[in-house]
């Protein structure tokens, strides 16, 4: 599974405690990699701050990669190209952000990349990463028994 962060998550622990709380990205995905360990499966984790990285990194995956947990960060709202890349990747991927989004400014109750996305979490903090991956492995164990 690619865990594919945008821009500025790599300020986590730092940037707004008190939306984004003080776990760093590293200590997301130390955690993740424990989840992933209980569930079978192995991660790619990658933060980019530069969008074009980030459409690179979810073509690629096709070939490395099950799915995707995504934070777009705030490309979730601008980025119709990462969108694009999403809609057009085999992968399912799941979204997730650190805060609830409709609980913020208008700009952030809508995001590009959720159309092209299996579910959507907001507002649980990390532990949406882990949702979000347990949910990826849960999608694979229906997709096997339908």
């Amino acid at each position: 599974m690619l865990i594919l962060n945008g821009p500025n998550l790599d300020q986590l622990g730092r940037r707004e405690p008190e939306t984004y709380g003080y776990e760093t990205l590293a200590d997301i995905e130390a955690a993740l990699h424990q989840t992933a360990a209980l569930l079978g499966v192995e991660l790619q984790c990658l933060q980019s701050n530069h969008e074009g990285v980030m459409i690179d990194a979810i073509h690629a995956a096709r070939s490395t990669c099950a799915g995707i947990v995504i934070n777009p960060a705030g490309y979730g709202h601008t980025s119709v190209a990462l969108r694009d890349a999403l809609s057009c990747s085999p992968l399912p991927a799941v979204e997730v952000h650190f805060s609830n989004i409709h609980r913020r400014e208008a700009f952030r109750h809508q995001t590009y990349t959720a159309a092209a996305a299996l579910g959507v979490i907001s507002g649980l903090g990390a532990q949406g990463y882990d949702l979000a991956l347990r949910a990826l492995v849960a999608y694979f164990g229906r997709k096997r028994i339908a």
